[in-house]
């Protein structure tokens, strides 16, 4: 079995461009939206019918990477690009 590394750091001592940067090519998180947000983070994305809940994955910096309707499929596409992905509530 091995041993979990933490690192802890106080909140005082981090920059906000350090916490920006926090994760940045190893990190993507998974946070659920409502189809009406979806303009707002994908701009590029077709129009969708209202009051679907939906799936973004964005990178650790807060750029959407992608969009769909489960969270497995988000989750698979953080794997498949080398990231580990967390869920954001």
């Amino acid at each position: 079995m091995s041993e979990l590394s933490t690192t802890t750091i106080e909140s005082e001592s981090v920059t906000l461009e350090a916490l920006a940067h926090l994760g940045e090519g190893h990190i993507a998180y998974v946070k659920q939206v409502r189809s009406e947000d979806v303009p707002d983070l994908f701009p590029q994305a077709p129009k969708i019918a209202p009051g679907l809940k939906l799936f973004a994955l964005h990178a650790a910096d807060g750029t959407p990477i992608m969009l769909t309707d489960s969270r497995e499929a988000a989750v698979a596409n953080a794997w498949s690009n080398e990231l580990q992905a967390v869920s954001v509530h």
